[in-house]
């Protein structure tokens, strides 16, 4: 647990606004998938809801979500060393402005209060659990019983983030945790408490998704944190009865966007790269891909997913050179899409890190000329030579993040002047994986800050081309 203060200074917002954070990429749900999911929300106490998720639950609401927010406690005891008001009053009066912040929020009626103790969640969690699970088991004939299709909606648990340093804040945020992960829900977890004390030297928060704002959102999140005013406001000029959230804190709310750590039910469709267990050795690593690959000669389905089909063709659109003269393709597998890239390229290397995969695709490579491959670890080895284009695809997530940084300076070093990077990653998180897509291409954009030349991204993958520094692309013939 973290050791802090309310009245601690903190980390300024200008910290964080000069960090990678305001460039995280977006989190992968437009509107229309918004609006067809159900949200069931949990707040530790009155204004959580609204400092970590109130443009969210703005958004929800303009387009017709279905949203219900449990309220674990009352946030009695904010103010223990208060001469003026007893916690009882305290828990009256945050309850009614809980109560109309819900109501600027568009979520007047959808709300429930559950009565446990404030700073006593710790103990509680079992109750918050079956708490949360009676309220996605929503009696039928209720609103947002099913989608326009008539098919159940995907249910999304928004709380707490489970590290937040609040004892409280991380007693919800595991329970919802453990829900959606027993019980296969997608959940979205909203810091408060980690602006404060976290920094941008810290790396957990390169992995998170922002929502942006617009500004009816922003100015809805303003007006719901104003019915805070308990927290906001002295509740007297007496000693103890400062204001909770000061100036400097509330910057951090002030943005236009909010951030998630984001877990997402796996889909049936997009199966695959979660069945891979994180290694922790190369030697590991090879035998892990090398089982993968001996299992089957497409694990992946690369020749016969529509899904994947489509992604390399529009992986291939994607490059901004017709021709380049010497690519790299790091973690080819069997060979797919580097048969395809081989047209575009005068030489191409191609590496994995499995002998049994590359063995595939040297028969697929065959009738190639200019490619070759090579049995590599990354980013332990690194092969020589000057590459103007270097392909990522669905390889990034496969590393921990000083791993990824490594990659990337490796790649820096082997790039040429104006040489393309292409990153391609499905975008939901992997089982026992520390990283996923977006926060591979969120970390590649942070550490090598290079012009992006084109970003597509949909609910399943991210496909993005950085281009380095210093002048055209070389040509290949």
């Amino acid at each position: 647990m973290v050791n802090f203060s309310h009245t601690d200074p903190g980390t300024d917002e200008k910290d964080w606004a000069a960090s990678g954070l305001p460039a995280l990429a977006e989190l992968p749900l437009g509107p229309r998938e918004l609006s067809s999911m159900r949200f069931v929300v949990l707040a530790a106490h009155p204004d959580d809801e609204t400092l970590g998720a109130g443009g969210l639950l703005s958004l929800l609401h303009s387009l017709g979500a279905d949203v219900d927010v449990l309220l674990c406690t009352a946030g009695e005891r904010s103010h223990p060393d208060s001469t003026t008001t007893t916690p009882e009053q305290l828990a009256a009066v945050r309850t009614e402005e809980f109560g109309s912040a819900m109501e600027i929020l568009g979520l007047a009626g959808r709300w429930r209060f559950l009565g446990l103790s404030d700073g006593g969640l710790s103990e509680r969690t079992a109750e918050i659990s079956a708490q949360l699970r009676a309220a996605i088991r929503r009696p039928a004939g209720q609103p947002g019983e099913s989608g326009a299709s008539g098919q159940p909606q995907e249910l999304v648990i928004v709380a707490p983030y489970r590290a937040d340093g609040h004892p409280d804040h991380e007693a919800a945020g595991k329970a919802a945790a453990q829900v959606a992960l027993e019980d296969g829900h997608a959940l979205l977890e909203y810091p408060v408490w980690y602006w404060l004390w976290a920094s941008p030297e810290d790396t957990v928060w390169r992995s998170w998704a922002r929502l942006p704002l617009g500004p009816e959102q922003q100015a809805s999140k303003s007006a719901a944190m104003g019915a805070h005013a308990s927290q906001t406001n002295p509740l007297s000029a007496l000693a103890g009865d400062e204001a909770l959230l000061g100036e400097g804190f509330l910057k951090h709310f002030q943005r236009r966007f909010e951030t998630f750590a984001w877990s997402h039910a796996v889909p049936a469709s997009a199966a695959g790269a979660e069945s891979v267990p994180p290694p922790h050795t190369s030697v590991e690593a090879q035998r892990i891909f090398d089982a993968v690959h001996s299992e089957s000669g497409d694990p992946w389905r690369y020749t016969t997913r529509w899904y994947e089909r489509r992604k390399r063709n529009l992986t291939l659109a994607a490059l901004p050179q017709e021709k380049y003269g010497s690519g790299l393709e790091i973690g080819c597998s069997i060979g797919t899409l580097t048969a395809e890239l081989a047209g575009r390229c005068a030489s191409l290397l191609a590496i994995d890190a499995s002998s049994t995969a590359l063995k595939l695709a040297a028969e697929r490579l065959a009738p190639f000329p200019g490619v070759a491959t090579r049995q590599m670890t990354l980013p332990g080895e690194w092969p020589e030579g000057r590459y103007d284009l270097v392909v990522v695809s669905e390889v990034g997530y496969y590393l921990a993040p000083p791993e990824l940084d490594q990659l990337l300076e490796q790649i820096r070093s082997s790039m040429a002047p104006g040489g393309t990077l292409l990153l391609c990653h499905w975008r939901h998180p992997i089982s026992g994986w520390e990283l996923d897509g977006d926060s591979v291409h969120a970390i590649a954009r942070s550490l090598l800050r290079w012009p992006t030349a084109g970003l597509y991204q949909e609910r399943d993958f991210v496909l993005e081309t950085l281009v380095a520094p210093g002048g055209p692309a070389l040509l290949g013939a």
